[in-house]
């Protein structure tokens, strides 16, 4: 039988008391500020406007790298620090680096910030700084104890993130080495950057015998400091996962980086890079980045702003820092040697013999080892124990059924999508007669033009084959007709070059306005296209077959034009890649499935979702709307030639069996004021919205100034979007990690129960009909790691349930089952050593678990912010209804966020062209 898990084990510990004090000795330095007037002298020579902030971060990066004993402090964005605020930091068990060092990098950081021909100016600079010397000072720091908001959420200080997280990672190392059946790991810490806030730990490298050769991992901890909402007390988290390297190297023989992006290198010297400097233990890091080389007119591979020794000059390093060429042409001999250099894998590189994650059983066992380095200053979070309010899946969820039934569950589950898509439609256009969904599959290849004609009909139960010709000609139409719908298929193949790379001048430089052109060039293209085939006024869907993204050099995926210029035709979109073998990578056993799920994406773009009915008797009001908020937030960086912003909201109303209307925020509606429109007129608006041209002078407002500017219309934007939620019981849903930049009352150190900020009014009351709820995900490891605890001690697993704790009365755990692809043992695989199997079972033997991939549900935060209480709510019921909201009965495994605020999420793929198309799932 199924073991019923009733707790949840979680990776996380609090302070044992509200006075529990750790209090930890440095030696410290602070950031000479009496240095600034000569530095900004030196950085401005020959600038028309005057560097206003002291560049530190290329002289942190280094430091960070070449000394990676140095813990090194963020400075303020902007001024100055406080007096005696730490900048760089060791133990007092440690030495500061020579006088020397320290000098020879402050020198040739100056160097590296002066201009050309400045050499006086940078003479004089060097003297200031030489005349005034900073000194290292004995400094002792409380890294537990904090204090509290006025909403009752612990306020760590800025020094406790990375301070605390760094010393349980040394209390760690000093715990000695994991044991396992056939080894032991042995950790070394990793730096983390001056704003990186937590700590890292990786054991050395474990060998797997892959198909072809062998491939290389480790075992990595995270320790991170967090806090909870209404929680008086800050958390220490452990995050334990697999790190994959990269040891294969393709037909050039060199590792492969992909154009315009960035991998992570971990080196270890035999001796210090600079003289003089102690041998540190610790790992030092550094990027390498595959970019365009104006000079050779080829894509080359180096150290990403020249390495952590570029500003250094003059003198030699006392170990030769390894060139990039060297450790991408071979880079297992840099790894197994010591482990003196580690290219960090990424799925981007090409497949991996080692499976990605830890079982959950395995991952308990090694937290648990961990936790035996913890003071006593320290205790574990107690279990999360199951709610017992509701069940964890909705009124209409779809129950396993046997072999028997599955037909008939598949043709009731068709039934539903046909009836949600007539009732999608007519919210489109009202009328008494039976909907019409008009549709077009784009098509390159007969096999996909076969296989998504099959799937569109089994999707929506569609009989017969809609009168497909014998000899199918470049534009054909298949109709269907059934008593909700009629579908009206029109098949056209994909010509005049819409399905080709972006055109580009030979020997032109890619700017941003050239690509933007091109872009644009190929967005008229398929508008003009979609068009001379009379779409018609409402909104309709395509499924499009395009090469899949590998199969286009940077900037030539015509992908998102293809998206904007069928937005301009009104014309909903969703790609499909050709079914094609290639090595190891076969889409064509696939493409039945692909070619569903397509469908399945492109109906949701219409509105066409059941809607999880929850089974809750009381504590929310029966007419509760949903509304979620998403910020749709890029900057520009290499990788991304487009900033963007643009705050998306998405309402769902429940009209009752599994029907509901999906609705979008419209701003510019109702003459500016704002309103709300259909799910897909939302869409088609942001795609017209999507501005890819550069600033007209070149230029872009500093970053704080850019985000005021953002903070204050979004605030706007949401100022105009409550006035329309009155009057009708609607729960608001924002994510923490996506909206609190800009919606800033969302951080935990500002939130108060039962109240709501927006601009810079002071915090109200909420309004009668309105609640409020933040959702927060494991990312930046925000939310611990769990397990469930197995009631006997057996195999810990992975229940699904809505959890609480006590005490915490506003804030619960959402858990979901393993998405389906992932097999039940999962939960006891172990990935280090070879693992026995039962007699009985395969007839005995061993097994290795090593390949297999390990995929865990996320812990899901969610806080009942605000409600009313005193009128009946119930805190934990409206987290049971999101939690429900994961379990839409019409997707085959549960969303990782409820589905109003997954709909708003996936909205994003019309406004940036870098976003993923396929994250339905």
């Amino acid at each position: 039988m199924p073991v019923r898990y009733r707790q949840v084990g979680t990776a996380a510990w609090i302070p044992s008391s509200p006075d529990a004090s750790l209090v930890v000795g440095y030696c410290m330095l602070p950031f000479p500020e009496h240095w600034q007037e000569a530095i900004l002298a030196l950085c401005s020579v020959g600038r028309s406007e005057p560097v206003m902030t002291v560049p530190t971060a290329r002289l942190e990066y280094a430091m960070q790298a070449l000394l990676p004993d140095l813990r090194v402090l963020p400075r303020p964005r902007q001024g100055r620090s406080e007096p005696g605020t730490p900048w760089l930091l060791v133990p007092t068990d440690q030495e500061p680096p020579p006088d020397t060092v320290f000098w020879k990098l402050i020198n040739d950081w100056l160097a590296e910030l002066s201009p050309d021909g400045a050499r006086q100016e940078l003479k004089v600079a060097r003297t200031a700084l030489a005349a005034a010397p900073p000194r290292w000072t004995r400094i002792d720091l409380e890294l537990l104890r904090c204090g509290l908001s006025d909403g009752g959420t612990a306020v760590p200080t800025e020094h406790q993130y990375p301070l605390l997280t760094d010393w349980v990672a040394r209390r760690i190392l000093a715990h000695g080495s994991y044991p396992y059946e056939g080894g032991s790991l042995e950790f070394r810490a990793v730096p983390r950057g001056p704003r990186d806030q937590g700590a890292e730990l990786v054991s050395q490298p474990l060998r797997f015998e892959g198909r072809t050769r062998p491939s290389w991992f480790s075992v990595v901890l995270n320790v991170t400091v967090q806090t909870v909402p209404f929680q008086p007390l800050p958390r220490v988290h452990l995050h334990c996962s697999i790190r994959r390297w990269a040891t294969r190297t393709g037909r050039d023989g060199r590792v492969r980086i992909p154009a315009r992006r960035k991998v992570t290198v971990l080196l270890r010297p035999t001796v210090p890079w600079l003289a003089g400097a102690p041998l540190s233990e610790r790992f030092a890091v550094a990027r390498l980045s595959r970019r365009w080389d104006e000079d050779t007119r080829t894509y080359v591979t180096d150290w990403t702003n020249g390495g952590p020794t570029r500003i250094l000059s003059g003198g030699s390093l006392g170990s030769p820092f390894p060139s990039a060429d060297q450790l991408v042409s071979a880079p297992d001999r840099w790894l197994t040697d010591a482990m003196h250099a580690a290219i960090v894998h990424s799925t981007a590189m090409g497949s991996h013999d080692v499976g990605t994650g830890l079982m959950p059983h395995q991952r308990s066992q090694i937290i648990d080892w961990a936790a035996g380095a913890f003071p006593p200053e320290l205790v574990p979070v107690a279990p999360l124990t199951e709610t017992t309010l509701a069940k964890s899946t909705p009124a209409n969820a779809v129950k396993r059924r046997s072999e028997a039934e599955a037909a008939a569950e598949a043709e009731r589950a068709a039934a539903r999508r046909r009836s949600g898509t007539a009732y999608a439609l007519s919210c489109l256009a009202a009328g008494d007669a039976v909907p019409v969904l008009e549709a077009r599959l784009l098509w390159q290849t007969p096999l996909m033009r076969d296989t998504a004609i099959a799937q569109l009909a089994a999707h929506l139960g569609l009989s017969g084959d809609g009168g497909s010709p014998a000899l199918f000609d470049d534009a054909e139409t298949l109709t269907w007709t059934t008593p909700e719908l009629i579908v009206r298929l029109r098949c056209i193949k994909l010509t005049a070059g819409l399905a080709d790379k972006l055109a580009y001048a030979e020997g032109t430089r890619r700017t941003d306005a050239v690509v933007a052109a091109a872009i644009r060039t190929r967005r008229i293209a398929a508008e003009q296209f979609l068009k001379a085939d009379a779409p018609g006024l409402l909104p309709t869907i395509a499924l499009i077959e395009l090469d899949r993204r590998e199969h286009f050099a940077t900037d030539e995926d015509p992908k998102f034009a293809l998206r904007l210029g069928c937005a301009d035709a009104r014309v909903l979109s969703q790609f499909v890649t050709v079914p094609m073998r290639e090595g190891r990578y076969d889409s064509v056993k696939t493409a039945p499935h692909r070619a569903g799920k397509a469908w399945s994406d492109a109906l949701r773009q219409l509105g066409v979702r059941v809607h999880p009915e929850h089974t809750l008797t009381e504590g929310v009001p029966d007419d509760l709307r949903y509304v979620a908020l998403w910020i749709v937030r890029k900057n520009k960086t290499t990788a991304n030639r487009w900033a963007g912003h643009v705050p998306v909201a998405v309402r769902v109303i429940s009209v009752g069996g599994g029907l509901a209307k999906v609705e979008g925020w419209d701003p510019d509606g109702d003459d500016g004021a704002g309103s709300w429109v259909s799910y897909p007129e939302m869409l088609i608006g942001l795609a017209r919205r999507a501005e890819l041209a550069p600033a007209e002078d070149g230029t872009r407002p500093s970053f704080r100034r850019d985000m005021d500017e953002q903070r204050r219309s979004t605030e706007e934007w949401l100022q105009r979007l409550l006035r329309t939620l009155r009057r009708t019981p609607t729960l608001l849903l924002a994510h923490a990690q996506n909206a609190r930049s800009h919606w800033t009352w969302l951080q935990d150190g500002r939130i108060e129960p039962d109240r709501i900020r927006t601009g810079h009014a002071m915090p109200r009351p909420l309004d009668p009909d309105l609640r409020l709820a933040r959702v927060r995900s494991t990312l930046n490891r925000e939310t611990p790691q769990w397990w469930g605890i197995h009631p006997d001690a057996g195999v810990n697993g992975l229940p699904s349930q809505l959890w609480t704790l006590p005490g915490a009365t506003r804030v619960f755990w959402s858990t979901t089952p393993k998405a389906s692809q992932f097999s039940a043992s999962a939960v006891e695989a172990d990935k280090l050593a070879p693992r026995v199997l039962q007699l009985g079972k395969n007839k005995g033997g061993f097994t290795i678990d090593t390949d297999k991939q390990a995929w865990n549900p996320g812990l899901v935060e969610i806080s009942i912010l605000g409600c009313h209480e005193a009128d009946g709510d119930m805190p934990e019921a409206f987290a049971a209804a999101l939690h429900q909201m994961r379990r839409p009965p019409d997707y085959p495994d549960a969303l990782a966020l409820p589905l109003p605020m997954h709909l708003a999420r996936l909205a994003q793929e019309y406004v940036l062209p870098t976003l993923a198309d396929d994250e339905e799932e």
